[in-house]
């Protein structure tokens, strides 16, 4: 067979090791659970169009959260399902339909499934109606006289999830109400009961619920009624101010379709494990253990083909197929040959006299050839010969792994008792017994079989409940010798002291308080979130306007201004009159080529060596660094030997 580069490797590789969502492993499934009662479609001005006098309510606003959240899925997770569950109304289904039962005054609006354009569209179109008149979501789905119990809602989610989510995906429930007693007068004690029952259940079967309370000045969520007995809230979800007060969680509290959507998209990313793999401690002496990433950072998309299919857009799979020249025939992955490409290629595959075909079970390669190589084995060149997993070399003391040997983010490992039984007791000896002894572990790892061998720290982590952090390994990528420099600054000045004390003055005018922190998760990288806009414009075959794209990223000038703009000026009139501020040092870059190709660290080796007057062309370096050029060969080799004695 013909080779080729063996550097590449088969399709189905290349996708492994380019696509991030491989690691991802799991697909998302989210349920959305929708209020509809008569306190959620209390109509309100629409504070988007204020100015055409729009009404608008919690459940058009809860909808439009739910057609959000779909068109950033059709980008970040094409994959995952999608559904919307509405309760507390009597809409019936128009006609029977093979599908999930439901409970009473429950009504299945959008099934459980792939992500798709249709279906958003059919939503779109419902905002669309409500918007033009506030009583269409009434007359659609009509509010029931009663409450429908809490245990029958999660009951027909169970219904639902369980028939449209795979088993194998993440499956979460976005329940959105503002009522905050759903059991009210007699027989709620029992109802509640019945409803803790039903959400032991849906933990079983895999399903998390994620509570979002919509709260208003009119109407406030008071979530001790009901919700914090019913192992809905995580336990430390209150602070002690919340508890005294009967105040709703930040985290939870819902006042705008805005807010809504920024706690979405906080909690839309499911917790995935980036793989599971077994931890070697030694020979024949094998755990389970998963990884998770606790920093990732989020990139656009492979790229992908797409064809125009009419209404909508249909991917293009892409393969690569190679041909038997000799037969028209494709051969099999097996018997493909990889090779690298070398020697003259006028002479490429003329063998020399001497040189005896090739016998049976032997690959002999002539003069003017390429050795070649299977499949496995280009793959073993990469991952050295092992099988994905940890393998344990050692120990170290912690106080030898440095604070510059972190230059890569980590990936911190947690037990898995699913594949080898005891993992979480060894798992808990080691940790307990490395974190006594401040030791830390060196190991080998192999997370995916087309990845590359690294080797990594392994720093214990104690479990915390107060800080919420849990017990397990930290594992940290060395580096090697050459991924550490030290820094080129050898001179720098300082700032006075009444530079310091004049930018202290308005950095602690424009500080966030410590209470409030800076929300990383509500402000989305503007770049992706442009290009994310650009690629749902086109998969709903909408005109994509410029102007409808925010930057949440950008400061506010104003406020920044108003609170610290005399600050800032002062402190910028100390920068201009001070002397250091206007003092340059000269950089000297070893590398750094002139114009004709003459670099500065050969002209500075002649002058060193006397034969600077042996060099052609000084103008070159003259005219680099600003200095005159006119005048005879001397006066240039004086002009030069000037230059390098002030720039040593």
């Amino acid at each position: 067979m013909a080779y080729e580069d063996w550097n590449e490797v088969e399709d189905d590789d290349q996708d492994e090791l380019q696509d991030p969502s491989w690691f991802e492993g799991k697909r998302d499934v989210i349920l959305f659970c929708v209020d509809c009662s008569d306190a959620m479609q209390e109509s309100h001005d629409d504070p988007v169009y204020e100015d055409e006098g729009v009404q608008s309510s919690p459940l058009l606003e809860a909808l439009d959260a739910a057609v959000q959240i779909q068109k950033r899925k059709v980008i970040v997770g094409p994959t995952d399902s999608v559904g919307i569950l509405l309760f507390n109304t009597t809409r019936a289904h128009d006609e029977p339909e093979p599908g999930p039962e439901m409970k009473p005054n429950t009504f299945l609006l959008q099934p459980i499934e792939t992500i798709n354009a249709p279906r958003i569209k059919e939503i779109v179109h419902i905002l669309e109606d409500a918007r033009s008149d506030p009583r269409y979501l009434k007359s659609q789905f009509p509010p029931s006289k009663e409450q429908t119990p809490l245990g029958d809602v999660f009951t027909s989610c169970n219904w639902v999830i369980r028939d449209g989510a795979p088993k194998t995906a993440i499956k979460r429930v976005f329940l959105i109400t503002n009522q905050d007693d759903p059991h009210p007068g007699d027989g709620g004690v029992q109802l509640s009961t019945s409803a803790r029952t039903t959400l032991v259940d849906l933990s079983q079967a895999g399903v998390t619920i994620e509570p979002f309370f919509i709260s208003s000045e009119e109407r406030p969520f008071d979530v001790f009624k009901f919700y914090s007995g019913q192992s809905i809230l995580p336990a430390d979800i209150f602070t002690d101010d919340e508890k005294s007060t009967s105040l709703l969680p930040q985290s939870i509290s819902i006042t705008r379709v805005e807010e809504l959507l920024e706690q979405m998209r906080i909690k839309e990313v499911p917790k995935r494990t980036l793989f599971s793999i077994p931890l070697h401690l030694a020979e024949g002496f094998t755990i389970g253990v998963k990884g998770y990433g606790l920093v990732t950072e989020q990139k656009r998309g492979i790229h992908r083909l797409f064809y125009d299919a009419g209404d909508h857009l249909e991917p293009v799979s892409a393969k690569t197929t190679y041909i038997d020249e000799e037969w028209q025939v494709l051969p099999a992955k097996s018997e493909i040959l990889y090779g690298a490409m070398s020697g003259d290629p006028a002479t490429r595959g003329n063998e020399d006299e001497g040189v005896e075909p090739d016998e049976p079970g032997t690959r002999m390669v002539g003069h003017g050839e390429c050795p070649f190589y299977t499949a496995d084995e280009v793959r073993a060149f990469r991952t050295l010969g092992l099988e994905t997993g940890i393998y344990l070399l050692g120990f170290k003391d912690h106080s030898e792994l440095l604070f510059e040997d972190n230059v890569k983010h980590s990936t911190f490992i947690y037990p898995d008792e699913g594949v080898y039984s005891g993992s979480n007791c060894t798992f808990s000896a080691l940790l307990k017994s490395m974190v006594k002894k401040s030791k830390i572990g060196l190991v080998i790892t192999l997370f995916r079989r087309n990845s590359t061998p690294s080797f990594c720290a392994m720093l214990p982590q104690s479990e915390n409940i107060d800080e919420s952090e849990p017990g397990g390994f930290h594992l940290i990528p060395l580096p090697f010798a050459d991924d550490i420099r030290s820094a080129p600054v050898e001179e720098a000045t300082r700032a006075s002291n009444q530079l310091v004390e004049a930018a202290e003055s308005w950095i602690s005018k424009l500080s966030l308080k410590k209470d409030i922190g800076y929300p990383v998760d509500s402000n989305p990288n503007p770049v992706l979130s442009y290009h994310n806009l650009q690629l749902e414009a086109a998969a709903f075959r909408e005109e994509f306007d410029p102007d409808v794209f925010e930057d949440l990223t950008l400061p506010n000038y104003k406020a920044m201004h108003k609170r610290a703009g005399t600050l800032l000026q002062t402190w910028r009139d100390l920068i201009d009159s001070d002397e250091s501020s206007n003092m340059i040092l000269a950089a000297v870059g070893s590398k750094r080529k002139m114009e004709n190709g003459i670099e500065e660290i050969e002209i500075r080796s002649r002058y060193e060596s006397g034969q600077l007057s042996k060099v052609r062309n000084l103008q070159a370096f003259l005219r680099h660094k600003g200095e005159s050029v006119s005048g005879k060969k001397s006066d240039l080799v004086e002009r030069v030997a000037k230059w390098l004695d002030e720039h040593p």
